[in-house]
């Protein structure tokens, strides 16, 4: 039997939107990616991740990223700045590419931005992330939540039997070292699974074909990459990036409300220009 697996990669509340509105429109095509065996989640991923395997039709979810600002609970806008990019990039210079030093690094550095009150506290940011899931339960479907965990960096997947709360998962996955607060889960912090991989792709070894939604396509090194990671699986794969359009769309910051709308437009346009091509591989 044929098994199918779908990477959905990190990319902030952009990478949400970019994601769904692409979805939706492989849908009006005729190609619907929400029977996966497998759904990978990683930050933005999770989020829309959660919402697929729970039931929620992509023309739901599409018009969510539609509505005003605010229409679903408080949406605080956030950027990722200099010093934040800095550290990130620094950090991944020294620890070269042993991933688990990596993750022990930001996640001290997340820490101890939150232990001095710089981001926000865990329980607003499980208030935003609460807010943008259609069901706090975890599916009966398939799906995993990738986070690091901040003081040994060891990388972790999140799922239904590990008795996780599927919120607490989803605002782990998406606690960006620097913006917003590690999560405390059964006396561990957890930050971002972005920070092992925007995709951690290669959580899909093992299944025939995959298809991975990439709103962060480059990777440093490359071999972090979903393109690098899927190289190394017998799988028949494709990985999608936003083009022009909607690059153009999300602009400069990936964690602005104000761009959601406008992305999530771009990414259901950009369905016409793949679908031939996910197609191909989905089957």
């Amino acid at each position: 039997m044929t098994t199918r697996a779908l990477v959905l990669g990190g990319g902030g509340i952009t990478g949400i939107a970019w994601e769904i509105g692409l979805l939706h429109g492989l849908v009006e095509l005729g190609l619907d990616l929400s029977g996966a065996d497998l759904v990978i989640g990683t930050s933005a991923g999770s989020v829309v991740g959660a919402q697929l395997t729970n039931g929620a039709t992509t023309d739901a979810m599409y018009e969510r990223q539609l509505a005003p600002i605010g229409t679903f609970g408080p949406e605080p806008a956030a950027s990722i700045g200099f010093g934040v990019t800095a550290r990130w990039i620094g950090t991944g210079i020294r620890s070269g590419r042993d991933l688990e030093l990596l993750g022990r690094r930001l996640g001290a550095y997340a820490m101890r931005e939150a232990d001095r009150g710089r981001v926000p506290t865990e329980a607003e940011r499980v208030a935003v992330i609460s807010n943008r899931l259609v069901s706090h339960e975890w599916p009966e479907r398939a799906l995993r939540v990738t986070v690091v965990d901040a003081v040994s960096g060891a990388f972790r997947a999140f799922g239904a039997d590990d008795g996780v709360p599927l919120v607490l998962a989803v605002a782990a996955s998406c606690a960006v070292p620097g913006v917003y607060p590690p999560i405390s889960i059964d006396g561990n912090r957890y930050i971002d699974g972005g920070t092992r991989s925007s995709a951690n792709a290669d959580l899909a070894a093992g299944h025939d074909r995959v298809v991975a939604l990439t709103p962060i396509a480059a990777a440093f090194p490359r071999s972090r990459g979903a393109a690098a990671q899927l190289a190394q699986t017998d799988s028949r794969h494709t990985v999608v990036a936003p083009d022009q359009d909607a690059r153009r769309a999300i602009g400069r910051n990936v964690l602005d409300p104000s761009a959601r709308a406008a992305t999530a437009r771009a990414g259901r346009a950009q369905a016409r220009a793949v679908v031939d091509a996910v197609t191909q591989v989905w089957g």
